[in-house]
């Protein structure tokens, strides 16, 4: 029998930066390079997921492992990879604070043709000091608050430059004067746009601009209730949002086993990386041993056990959190998209036909 809410869509988490998304010595190698990412994009294209997506990343969190210290460029290589692939959505990210709209709207418009109209753009306002400043993108005056005024001003013109003929526009963070943009998207209406919103402000930008929200939480209650408020939030816009939360899957054959490996990595942490990325993330000084300790190897929710195990803990996942899709992440890519494809998506596509 099928699940309520309709079909649900699940795409992966490139491994676009080395580490990938457990900070680790005991993992098994991700060395962030287009062979790995390209592998990963064909089988997930293969077995039938949704989307592929790849973060954009400049600096790395040092530690023993240098953390996401070798990273590709996210448009570039989503454009190779849309060649690599032939049904699955494509989407890069960008950063408003370093592209003028104008250039942004030309890079996803070019991604969406070379794709035959599946590119979709993952905006992401800037929070990290360190990865901006070390090449003059970073005001110290521009708050939080301010960073996601200059997002959302951002955003508009990148919708206005994929649908008009000339753009003119005095803001307060951009100027465009009688600008052209073609060839417009491929893409009806217009390439996916898609943002992660934590903070209030972040997620009143998610809501009021993008077509998909990844949201987090403690818990699955905060899970259940961010994606409620979300929908809730853009029912009174007059639009509708689609909430996706990340979902790190380590599997064995067994649930024993599984868990034998997730306690592994965790043994494996590198805490100095961790730390650091805390820092990042605006964890104050004095917490962040406690938050380092509390945080350990894993930066996402994780699901272990046997495949079955793991395919009955997402249909609960996606249930109790009322969520719209999964974006996936695995220690092991070939490994694990492929038991993913075989094991686990076919279930899933029948419960949630």
């Amino acid at each position: 029998m099928a699940h309520e809410g309709g079909r649900k869509e699940f795409g992966v988490f490139l491994p676009v930066a080395n580490g990938g998304w457990i900070v680790s010595k005991t993992t098994p190698p991700i060395d962030g390079l287009y062979a790995q990412n390209r592998a990963a994009a064909v089988l997930a294209d293969q077995i039938g997921l949704d989307f592929i997506m790849s973060m954009a990343k400049f600096r790395g969190f040092g530690g023993e492992t240098d953390h996401w210290g070798a990273a590709l460029e996210s448009v570039i290589l989503m454009a190779a990879l849309a060649e690599a692939t032939s049904r699955v959505k494509i989407w890069a990210t960008l950063h408003p604070l370093l592209q003028n709209p104008a250039v942004a709207a030309k890079m996803i418009a070019t991604l969406d043709h070379i794709s035959g109209g599946r590119a979709g753009l993952n905006i992401v306002a800037g929070a990290y000091r360190d990865e901006f400043a070390q090449m003059s993108a970073w005001d110290d005056a521009l708050g939080h608050d301010d960073r996601y005024a200059l997002a959302e001003e951002w955003t508009r013109l990148v919708k206005r430059l994929w649908t008009e003929d000339s753009v003119s526009h005095a803001g307060r963070f951009f100027t465009l004067e009688d600008c052209r943009s073609k060839p417009k998207p491929v893409s009806a209406p217009r390439p996916d746009l898609i943002c992660a919103g934590v903070s209030e402000r972040g997620f009143a930008f998610a809501v009021a601009e993008a077509d998909a929200c990844f949201i987090g939480g403690e818990d699955e209650a905060a899970l259940r209730d961010a994606s409620r408020r979300a929908k809730a939030r853009a029912g009174e816009l007059g639009r509708s949002i689609r909430t996706y939360a990340m979902c790190t899957i380590v599997h064995a054959d067994s649930d024993a086993d599984a868990e034998a490996l997730a306690d592994r990595y965790r043994g494996g942490v590198d805490m100095a990386a961790v730390t650091t990325m805390l820092s990042h993330w605006g964890v104050p000084p004095e917490r962040l041993a406690a938050a380092a300790a509390k945080q350990g190897a894993f930066m996402t929710r994780t699901v272990i056990g046997s495949p079955a195990t793991c395919g009955a803990r997402i249909r609960d996942l996606i249930d109790t959190c009322e969520l719209d899709g999964l974006m996936l992440i695995f220690p092991d890519y070939e490994a694990g998209l492929s038991m993913f494809g075989a094991q686990i998506l076919p279930g899933l596509r029948e419960a949630y036909s």
